[in-house]
Order: C-alpha cells, then structure tokens, then sequence
C-alpha cells in the first residue's frame, strides 16, 4: 500500500501532463513542435533517472533511494507551478522526469525483495495496478478542477509527495535498506551482461521497448487519431474515465492468473489480446466499437506492463537488481520517445490508421517470439 500509493501519484503526473499540453500550449503560444518537446524531455530524464538511482538504490539502500526520488520529483513539481516560459518548463520537466524514472525501477525492487514465487509476481502486479488509480485521480482533477482553478494549482498537489515521503522513512522496513557500497557503476553493468544475465538482459531490452513503444504510440495520439475520424467522445470525461477503469480488471486478471500459468504463458495472452485491440480500433467504425476496442486496449496492454514489472526482477541477482531493472526499462524508455514521433510523422505523410496500428502488430509479434524462444522463467526465483 506504502509502494502502491506513491505509484499512484507518479501516474496522475504522467497523466496530467497529457492533459495540461493543451493549456500550455495556448498560454506560452507553442509549436507542435515545442509541445513535442516538453513531451521528450519528460522521457529523456526518465531515461536517465532509471540507470541512475536503480544504480544508487544497489550501492546505498532501496529505501534511502526511493525517499531521495520522490522528493525530487515532488519538489520539481512545485516549481512546475512556477515557471514563466519554456525553456524553464522543459528544464523542470526534465529534473522531474529523473525522479520519476527513479522511482518506478527502485519501487519495483523493494517489493521484489520482500516477497517471493508466485506471491511476489502478484504483488508486483497488483502494486502497477496504482497507476491506473493514478490515471483516475489525474482525470478527476483535469475535468472538475483543473478547469476552475487552472493548471498551476493542479500541479502543486501533486506535489503533497514530499509529505508522503515522511510515511515511507516510518513504514518501509530496514530489511528494504541493503547496502552494497562497494558496488560501482561498472561492475554492475558488467554483471548483467555477463553470460550468466546476458539473455535476460537482452530479451527483457526488447521486450520493455516494444510494450512502452506500444503504449505510448498508441495511446498518445488515441485522441488525436478518434478526433480526425470524427469521434468527439475522445474529450468527453466519461471517456477518459472508462479508459481508465479498463485497466484494472486487466491487472487483477493478470494477477489471479499468475498462480494458474507460467509468466511467459501469461504475457503471451496479453500480448496477444493487445494486437487484437489494435486491430479491433483501426477497424472500428462506429462510436460504440472505438470506446470497446479503446477499452480492450487499455486493459491487455496495462496489464503486459505490469507483467513485465513481475517478470524483471526475478531475472537479477538482489545485489544488481537495481541495475537490471533500471537498464532494462531505460531501454523502453528510448522505445517510448520513438513510438510517438514514428506515429506523429506516418500520419503527417498521410499513411491510413490502419497502415500505422500495423507497425504496433509487428512489434508484439517479435514481442512475443522473443519472449517464446528467448526468454528464460522460473516463477519461484
């Protein structure tokens, strides 16, 4: 619950900021370009945060590390409300995107080394199931406050984080606090890509690309996608919320099924139930079939996520463990800058939706090959 609810305030970040770039973008007069870039800057200090603190949190204790980055991105956050101009907003964005991509690696970590088999993966899962509360909250401030109060106040509530570190240092155990100091930078990356992680290492890098390449491409440019073929039900709060709503059975189901299948077996599903959403969305044609397709979507593609988030600490030694989860989503992080540009720029060439869903089609089918013939898993690591 500890780790779930910071979670959960890292998620209405994300999600609000998709929501502010419209506001933005009016007051400081931005470029698609400009707002793009804001957009970039987030990923690219995520990018960096992720190797970082994952890094840190080995060498000087997983609970010490995840403090440091919640305050760091709560703090950005508060100056957030006080920038005046561009270039300030993105070196903001950037310092906030660095805690946040710290965060994420060092949380998944704690909760993989206080738990064990088939237990953990569940937990691991139903603590990612915080984001899509997070997405709730981000939408409910968006819709009802945001539009009274304006986006600055918006911000700063997510700031409260600085607060809530004060509960992490009096709940999390000094069990999550493992020290390592001896451990330097180089050595770490030379333990994952020894031969004993080298597979793992790689296959997980591919795999975090293609489920953040997939997610961010598509649900970046959902709206701007439904709004050119004429579906307003995009700006509408109901929408917003339903999206949202779909992800949790997604992570519930996958979390029941993680004592029933193997993680392979299980991601495979939902890997596959993500390219039939796509499908279903490039194909659909009336209101009710882009809502339904829009939904299935969101639930197989949230719950890979957070299969993901079981599935990678296990792969690692706990004396690297940071490393090798920070590395490895860091990699999807270059895969979720990628995605949206590669969809913005197709559809500027005037290729067709359908054409452009097909790009994600392909890469979950080498997802899943990859995963299939590559990816080795014990569930009781």
């Amino acid at each position: 619950m500890v780790i779930g609810t910071a979670w959960l305030f890292d998620a209405a970040d994300v999600a609000l900021l998709s929501f502010i770039m419209p506001l933005l973008k009016k007051e400081m007069l931005l470029t698609d370009g400009q707002v793009g870039l804001v957009s970039s800057i987030t990923t690219v200090g995520m990018i960096i945060g992720a190797i970082l603190f994952g890094y840190l949190a080995d060498k000087f204790g997983k609970k010490n590390i995840i403090i440091i980055t919640l305050l760091l991105f709560s703090i950005s956050n508060l100056a957030l409300a006080l920038t005046q101009n561009l270039p300030q907003f993105l070196l903001v964005r950037f310092i906030t995107g660095i805690g946040l991509g710290g965060e994420l690696p060092v949380a998944t970590t704690i909760i993989a080394d206080s738990f064990s088999g088939h237990r953990r993966s569940k937990m691991l899962i139903l603590v990612d199931s915080f984001w899509a509360i997070g997405w709730i909250l981000a939408s409910l401030l968006a819709f009802l406050f945001m539009p009274v109060y304006g986006w600055r106040p918006t911000v700063i509530i997510t700031s409260i984080m600085a607060l809530y570190t004060l509960v992490i240092r009096r709940h999390l155990p000094e069990q999550t606090n493992v020290k390592n100091e001896k451990l330097n930078l180089k050595v770490a990356f030379g333990q994952i890509w020894s031969k004993d992680f080298r597979r793992a290492t790689i296959c997980l890098s591919v795999l975090w690309f293609i489920i953040m390449f997939t997610y961010y491409g598509m649900f970046l440019w959902l709206p701007s996608v439904l709004i050119k073929r004429g579906f307003s039900v995009v700006h509408s709060f109901k929408y917003t919320l339903l999206m949202s709503f779909a992800q949790l059975p997604g992570y519930f189901l996958a979390a029941y099924l993680m004592g029933k299948l193997s993680r392979k077996k299980v991601l495979a599903i939902y890997l596959t139930g993500t390219i039939i959403g796509a499908f279903m969305f490039a194909t659909a044609q009336s209101e009710f079939l882009v809502v339904f397709s829009s939904c299935v979507l969101s639930f197989f593609t949230l719950g890979a996520w957070g299969i993901m988030i079981a599935l990678t600490p296990t792969q690692y030694p706990l004396e690297t463990r940071g490393v090798g989860i920070g590395f490895t989503q860091s990699i999807g992080r270059i895969g979720a800058t990628i995605g949206p540009y590669l969809i913005g720029f197709s559809l500027g060439l005037g290729i067709s939706v359908s054409t452009v869903f097909f790009y994600f089609v392909v890469g979950l089918v080498i997802g899943i090959i990859v995963l299939v013939f590559g990816m080795v898993d014990n569930d009781q690591k």
